[in-house]
């Protein structure tokens, strides 16, 4: 009896889950051939957020959780080799999968390069051209050293075609975030959030803020939070609410405005309740501008560049610099009936998973 590839996926932080979910779901298809199992670096972790998105995405539990925690990005990336190290060397695996742009996502490629294990970045090739971005480095770094780079978007395998990777070792595949979303629609729809917070589909603005350019400057901070005073004078805000940016308001005595409801970061089925009743979308996440597209729910996402430009070229997503009158401004536009239409680009079909899990059959039958 030929034994079945071993292989670990690599979680992270929270965007991470929505990634592997599909692929785990996809290997239990096809355990003919695969074992899988996940492994939870800690580099993000909240206790009672993450065991909500392990019931909500209907994943297991990990096999390894390392607890790295916070720090520096060079103390929390060497953490994660470390702990992934051991990881590997006590499992054998046959391939590593890590999954978008975290700390965690370098650290582990490292590891699993280094030690001979084939790896697989899902998520490759995007770009901002911003190295200013941290997720950009680790978007360089990993992309340089795998062999074998899903890509969700077209802008993906040109960039990796123009930084000089071999065609063959990279597969268009579509994107296992929006796998997870056509999962978690269903029971979105029963979620009682909005009940919940006292307001209506198609009546509030969802902001989403934790990008450090916009969280980390007092003055930046402070500037957006007018921002918001003025967009909750038109209709009402909801705010969840990031660690991160929490942690700044308070130590800055940053007052939240009057009309805006802030609440404690929710689990994923709730979230996603959140986005499709939304009017509009405020963000500088990189996930949240994929599944506005992907719902047809319009998206203002506050950053000077992004590297998922086909929400933009193809989908509903308006890229404006995070300031005052540029966001009032896209806001007020979409609340007048001027909203983008946006489509849905290709292989974006709740099929991603399946074409991955396709491609290690390739490699492995």
């Amino acid at each position: 009896m030929i034994s079945r590839i071993k292989v670990l996926s690599v979680v992270g932080a929270r965007p991470n889950f929505m990634k592997v979910a599909p692929i785990h779901r996809a290997m239990l298809e096809a355990a003919d051939l695969f074992e899988h199992h996940i492994v939870h670096t800690g580099q993000h972790y909240d206790q009672r957020m993450s065991d909500a998105f392990f019931a909500d995405l209907d994943m297991p539990h990990p096999s390894w959780f390392l607890g790295v925690g916070s720090g520096s990005h060079a103390q929390q990336t060497a953490r994660v080799m470390t702990g992934f190290e051991e990881v590997c060397q006590q499992a054998q695996p046959d391939y590593v999968i890590v999954v978008g742009d975290v700390n965690s996502t370098i650290a582990c490629a490292l590891v699993s390069v280094k030690m001979g294990i084939r790896t697989g970045h899902v998520e490759a090739g995007l770009r901002s051209n911003d190295r200013a971005m941290p997720e950009e480095i680790n978007r360089l770094a990993t992309d340089a050293i795998v062999d074998d780079l899903f890509v969700t978007e077209q802008s993906g395998y040109d960039n990796l075609v123009r930084e000089g990777v071999a065609p063959s070792r990279i597969h268009f595949v579509g994107n296992t975030m929006i796998d997870s979303l056509h999962v978690a629609l269903p029971r979105s729809r029963q979620s009682p959030i909005l009940a919940t917070l006292g307001v209506q589909p198609q009546s509030y603005l969802l902001v989403t803020l934790h990008r450090p350019s916009n969280v980390d400057d007092r003055q930046q901070l402070t500037a957006l939070m007018e921002t918001m005073a003025h967009l909750s004078s038109e209709v009402p805000v909801v705010f969840p609410v990031h660690p991160r940016t929490r942690q700044h308001l308070s130590h800055w005595d940053i007052a939240c405005p009057d009309g805006v409801i802030m609440i404690d970061p929710v689990g994923y089925i709730d979230f996603v309740a959140l986005v499709q009743g939304a009017r509009c979308v405020v963000t500088d996440s990189g996930g949240i501008q994929e599944e506005t597209t992907a719902l047809g729910i319009p998206c203002v996402t506050a950053r000077t560049s992004t590297e998922r430009p086909s929400t933009v070229e193809l989908g509903t997503n308006v890229l404006v610099h995070p300031e005052q009158h540029a966001i009032l401004h896209a806001v007020a536009t979409i609340l007048h009936g001027g909203a983008k239409r946006g489509t849905v680009p290709p292989l974006w079909d709740g099929h991603a998973a399946e074409r991955i899990v396709g491609v290690l059959r390739s490699h492995y039958s």
